[in-house]
């Protein structure tokens, strides 16, 4: 399967990694139809990119916490994919998640609940209602982080969630065999965003430490995520699924 012409969905594609890999793939010819949560601003920007780059793309407001809402969501991708002349998508990207920095002592049920509506439940539920959708032959690609293999303060509900979200990619990735549909992780190092504050990209003493536990020597970009993102979509990865691909830099090694 060529990248040329097809479409994906990526959740949170209107900031940061998600970006990336909408216009990472719009130079590939892939038209998008990504998700933003509250700033429609920042998503109409990126559909012009997009444009520029030659693909065309749709931005639909989704809460993936929101699970309820799920189902018109479906209906509201149904009506972009009639806009391209399409009934169905090829690539799916669940890319869009929420950090948390809540010290384990006083981590509450109500910010355990939120996280785990966003960066797990939000994810399989959303993936289950999609995959009616789904070509046979497409691609799933779950983001993790790098921190299910290595640690750092006050991260470990986010953590284990993520880890959640490998085991359900290697499931997947088995329950959808049959339909040749790959599903992987891509699990990202310490990249410069607005995540969590803009930490690693805005403080230069974070900056410098992860610079200096990172073999390459130097924290990632959006495109480092970007484009192995769009690597493992195109028929190149056709034989790789199941799989966990840390794109840190060999941070921690």
């Amino acid at each position: 399967m060529t990248t040329s012409n097809r479409i994906a969905i990526v959740t949170g594609g209107s900031r940061s990694l998600g970006r990336s890999t909408v216009l990472t793939l719009a130079e590939r010819g892939v038209r998008s139809i990504f998700t933003y949560h509250s700033r429609p601003e920042e998503a109409g920007t990126v559909v012009a990119l997009t444009r520029e780059a030659g693909a065309e793309a749709v931005a639909l407001a989704l809460d993936t916490g929101d699970a309820g809402s799920f189902d018109g969501f479906a209906g509201r991708v149904g009506d972009a994919l009639a806009q391209f002349g399409a009934e169905r998508f090829e690539y799916l990207v669940n890319n869009a998640g929420i950090s948390d920095h809540t010290p384990f002592a006083a981590l509450t049920e109500d910010v355990l609940d939120r996280i785990y509506a966003v960066n797990l439940k939000g994810v399989l539920l959303l993936t289950q209602r999609l995959l009616p959708l789904m070509t046979d032959g497409g691609r799933i690609i779950n983001i993790s982080t790098g921190l299910t293999r290595f640690t750092t303060p006050d991260t470990i509900a986010y953590a284990s969630l993520k880890g959640a979200i490998e085991v359900f990619t290697l499931h997947l990735a088995k329950e959808l065999g049959p339909r040749g549909i790959t599903v992987n992780t891509v699990a990202p190092g310490a990249i410069q965003t607005d995540f969590s504050g803009g930490i690693v990209r805005d403080n230069p003493e974070v900056n410098r430490r992860v610079a200096a536990m990172t073999a390459l020597g130097r924290p990632g970009l959006p495109d480092d995520v970007g484009l192995i993102v769009s690597s493992l979509l195109s028929e190149d990865s056709r034989w790789v699924t199941g799989q966990r691909i840390e794109v840190s830099g060999g941070m921690n090694l």
